[in-house]
């Protein structure tokens, strides 16, 4: 099995097996990390005007892979829709969404780095994974000069003829991609690596933010600053007993009567 095997007809299924089973289990046993972990309260304007950049650019650029990628490809032969203006499509909206989205990734990166405060919250992951997804927006605009040297539409059918295949579990899916530029493999092997990572970073958002945070009950977290002694706070009786307790203490009708 050579290199570009394992690389593009081994690791597609890993990366996704982990991100599958690996989502589940951290939501299952730890449903409370399951969050952004926002810092809104700081540099608030700064973390606007990045956040919608980048989130707008994402959602077109992932929009537009899932669509042009796993779109059969006898769909665009049915619809008439030529294979070389399928490609310049790609590649103008590709160009201003990946745009769009290394610009508010550089301004929520500039925002996390340099602001003392945010910086001391911040995770390794927090900062990692947003590394990572700036170097996979500049590789994606890096591939856009070579995709315009095959303006015919060819080199996308490669792609597509390998997303499918993975997903459809066909045989000798690496062959596809075994001669395209070094900068598509890449792109790819990042993109796959940011699948595999996806359940262990803040990433995990994406799959619930159009079900769950639409319709959750939420919980808050309550601290006192009252600190009691131990023995105190074990014999200190529930709001139950407390309940009781009063209801024992109240006097019953008859008894008012009298």
């Amino acid at each position: 099995m050579d290199l570009n095997q394992i690389a593009f007809g081994v690791y597609p299924y890993i990366a996704l097996s982990v991100l599958a089973l690996g989502s589940v289990v951290r939501f299952d046993r730890e449903p409370y990390t399951w969050r952004t972990g926002s810092s809104q309260l700081l540099r608030r304007k700064q973390l606007v005007a990045g956040s919608v950049l980048f989130h707008l650019g994402v959602l077109m650029i992932f929009g537009g892979h899932f669509v042009g990628l796993l779109t059969p490809i006898w769909v665009f032969d049915a619809l008439g829709v030529p294979h070389g203006a399928k490609q310049m499509l790609a590649i103008v909206a590709g160009g201003l969404a990946g745009s769009f989205a290394l610009a508010g990734g550089a301004l929520l990166l500039h925002r996390r780095l340099t602001d003392p405060r945010i910086r001391k919250t911040s995770s390794f992951a927090d900062i990692a994974i947003l590394v990572l997804l700036m170097a996979q927006l500049l590789l994606g605009l890096g591939t856009i000069p070579i995709s315009l040297q095959h303006r015919d539409g060819h080199e996308m059918l490669k792609f597509m003829n390998w997303a499918q295949g993975v997903f459809t579990f066909q045989p000798g899916v690496a062959g596809h991609v075994a001669d395209v530029h070094w900068v598509f493999k890449a792109h790819l092997m990042l993109g796959m690596t940011i699948l595999l990572v996806f359940p262990f970073t803040r990433l995990v958002h994406m799959l619930s933010a159009p079900v769950w945070y639409l319709n959750r009950r939420g919980w808050q977290l309550v601290r006192t600053k009252r600190a009691l002694p131990r023995r105190a706070e074990a014999l200190a009786p529930t709001y139950a007993q407390q309940q009781v307790a009063r209801r024992a203490a109240e006097p019953r009708p008859q008894e008012a009567a009298e």
